[in-house]
């Protein structure tokens, strides 16, 4: 499970850093979150094929986190897409997109579906390989965060243990569950023989612009990776208070509470050219702290 920061910049592209797009890759799925201006030309840049991706997630509507969208949305279209895309995003952005094209008579070559975001925590996707839950953040408008979880697929098989032990190939799915196998001759084959540990559950947590909040700590809690806006440094915490922003303290001490073993910060201001001040205002709190660059994948 890794993530891709397509761009880490808070409203305004500066010093070569984009506005918030960033492409979360699980078992082979590209799970899109937020989609600011350049997003597309971000994901070509760093090999990010849409084909893999079937679910893209809007935080919420100020623009640097999805004026990338409809370009974004139109040219799969033009290159022939069939699968279906899912969108789940605040409810007044369907009314936009659908006026986009519209007006420029744009029928997708594909199915397109929209989801919008509730008022609440909620469980979005859910299926065999992740799950995807979205929580309020406190922002000026309606915000959402998102929780992803990597399940995990069971026990590794070992094959060339399950040919020993003379295992037919129907009984792996019951030695992925961690089932023993007995064989005609009586011998009980046990599970530890013939597997390994398999991939652990991941969390990773995305908490979109907001002021510091406690509220959805329960949610992002144990995460193995928190990206948290830090759109300011603590010097400039009025700023980041009446314009609803965290600092990068302030993210530090969320991940601290949230026992998480690592985070990653982001949504810088254009204020700033630097950000090695941010890693170190942050890691006074929570040492294991990334900031986070542009085309780089960090592993959850």
């Amino acid at each position: 499970m890794k993530v891709t920061i397509l761009g880490n910049n808070s409203a305004l592209p500066a010093y070569g850093r984009h506005p918030t797009a960033q492409a979360v890759s699980v078992y082979g799925e590209v799970l899109l979150i937020d989609c600011g201006e350049g997003t597309q030309i971000q994901m070509q840049k760093y090999d990010l094929r849409w084909r893999s991706m079937h679910h893209i997630f809007i935080s919420h509507l100020h623009g640097d986190h999805y004026f990338g969208l409809p370009g974004l949305i139109t040219s799969m279209s033009l290159l022939g897409r069939t699968a279906p895309l899912h969108l789940y995003a605040p409810g007044p952005l369907k009314p936009i997109i659908e006026s986009i094209l519209a007006v420029a008579d744009n029928v997708l070559s594909y199915p397109f579906y929209f989801h919008p975001l509730p008022d609440t925590t909620a469980l979005l996707v859910d299926d065999s390989a992740f799950s995807v839950t979205c929580f309020p953040v406190d922002h000026r408008i309606q915000c959402h965060g998102f929780l992803v979880e990597r399940k995990t697929r069971g026990r590794k098989l070992l094959p060339d243990k399950c040919r020993e032990y003379e295992i037919p190939s129907s009984w792996y799915e019951h030695l992925k569950k961690g089932e023993d196998y007995e064989r005609k001759d009586g011998l009980l084959v046990k599970n530890e023989w013939v597997t390994a540990d398999g991939p652990a559950v991941k969390k990773y947590a995305y908490c979109a612009d907001t002021l510091y909040s406690e509220a959805y700590l329960p949610v992002i809690q144990g995460a193995d990776t928190i990206y948290h806006e830090c759109t300011y440094l603590e010097a400039d915490k009025a700023k980041a208070v009446a314009r609803y922003h965290s600092t990068a303290a302030q993210a530090a001490q969320l991940a601290k509470l949230a026992n998480a073993r690592q985070l990653l910060l982001g949504h810088f201001s254009s204020r700033y050219k630097e950000l090695e001040p941010f890693r170190e205002e942050a890691a006074a709190i929570f040492p294991n702290v990334l900031v986070s660059a542009e085309g780089t994948a960090y592993e959850v």
